[in-house]
């Protein structure tokens, strides 16, 4: 107890520093993708699978393995995550073929799936009661390092060594963090885990949630089929270099920690509102993307709106979570790990499909569409349920 009583933020970073090597490893692919079907012999297209599998195992297997192990130190296990998490990318950057890499990548995501499930609720049962929503914007705020700082870092790297060594020092990165989450974060009993049945009727009985993760299946597939494929995109449209890619990919994490804090002030008084400008920057930039994106400038000023509004509706979303059911919470958010990963996968998916059969350009326009569509639901759904739509902030720090 003395770590939680005496050093509660040190946990909360531990914890914050696990969401960064989580989400840069499951979307390194994405800024290496060129190089990595061509090491392994395979079509852009397919080497997106490296996305999809992760995203399908994260998010399908989450429900189950949070109930499975409701009764399981989260600080134990959080550690074996991130155990299995290191081990994954010392495989994958090992690899002889690219089946072995997919295999390693679907076990990986199982690992992933849970943390995204748990990591939240720990950061926020370690602090404070009057502090649980800033610990919950400081794990959030994960993401946009990782967008900032990680995966650009990924795409330096593997142009100064290969992809393989890149592998490897994310896994050296694993091995530090799970250090700092055995010293730093206190034992945690498991505190909101139900039952797997229990965890798959919520929806059924709770309309609020049932909307957030329409929202996000619809929000996530339009926006994952455009991103992860945005180099080749930048390089058929911008002519990119390796190095712009770099830049690209920093530029749209900076917007995203940007729209992070933009929303941390304006979700509270009206999260319907932020979500709705955000998801219309999104699809602005998307649709001007495909007009003006031919100019490395202007396909880096879009670059930036993109993020920023992705930053924006990712609290949104998180926030829309939280407050439909705030006494499940670790369930709640197991489910919104099932829906956010598997679409991630699915839109990976399609937007191989897309690359491989109608050109780079259909993925962006795959994009447009979808986003588009979680602003209709929002907008259609709260004129028949003004009271109820689950876009009702969480406690915000």
């Amino acid at each position: 107890m003395e770590t939680l009583e005496k050093h509660p933020w040190s946990g909360v970073s531990a914890i914050t520093a696990s969401l960064f090597v989580f989400l840069t490893t499951e979307l390194m692919p994405v800024g290496l993708l060129t190089p990595l079907s061509s090491s392994l012999g395979t079509t852009l297209g397919a080497a997106g699978l490296m996305v999809t599998l992760y995203g399908i195992s994260a998010g399908l297997g989450v429900p189950f393995l949070v109930a499975w192990t409701r009764r399981v130190d989260r600080r134990a296990l959080l550690c074996t995550l991130l155990v299995v998490l290191t081990l994954g990318n010392v495989v994958t950057a090992v690899s002889p073929n690219y089946p072995l890499v997919l295999a390693t990548r679907l076990v990986m995501g199982f690992a992933s799936g849970v943390f995204w499930a748990i990591g939240v609720s720990m950061a926020m049962r370690i602090v404070p009661e009057r502090h649980a929503g800033r610990a919950a914007a400081v794990v959030m705020s994960g993401i946009s390092i990782a967008t900032v700082v990680g995966i650009p870092l990924g795409t330096v790297l593997e142009s100064l060594t290969s992809w393989r060594t890149t592998f490897l020092i994310w896994a050296g990165l694993g091995v530090l963090v799970l250090i700092a989450v055995a010293a730093a974060v206190p034992s945690l009993p498991s505190g909101s885990a139900v039952p797997v049945r229990d965890v798959f009727r919520l929806p059924l009985a709770n309309t609020r949630l049932r909307l957030v993760l329409v929202v996000v299946v619809l929000f996530v597939l339009g926006h994952f089929g455009a991103y992860t494929f945005v180099r080749p995109v930048l390089e058929s449209g911008a002519s990119a270099t390796p190095a712009f890619i770099t830049a690209a990919l920093m530029v749209f994490g900076a917007g995203g920690a940007i729209g992070n804090w933009v929303a941390g002030f304006t979700v509270a008084r009206n999260p319907r509102a932020g979500f709705l400008v955000g998801g219309a920057g999104l699809v602005g930039s998307l649709l001007v993307l495909l007009v003006i994106g031919a100019g490395q400038v202007g396909a880096i000023v879009l670059l930036a709106l993109w993020g920023i509004s992705f930053g924006v509706v990712q609290l949104c979303q998180l926030n829309m979570t939280q407050a439909a059911a705030p006494d499940t919470f670790e369930a709640a958010m197991s489910l919104n790990t099932l829906a956010y990963n598997t679409s991630i996968a699915i839109a990976a998916l399609i937007g191989g499909l897309l690359v491989d059969n109608l050109g780079v350009r259909s993925v962006t326009w795959f994009g447009v569409a979808l986003t588009a569509t979680s602003l209709l639901v929002v907008l259609t759904t709260r004129r028949r349920n003004p009271a109820g739509t689950g876009l009702a902030p969480a406690a915000a720090g």
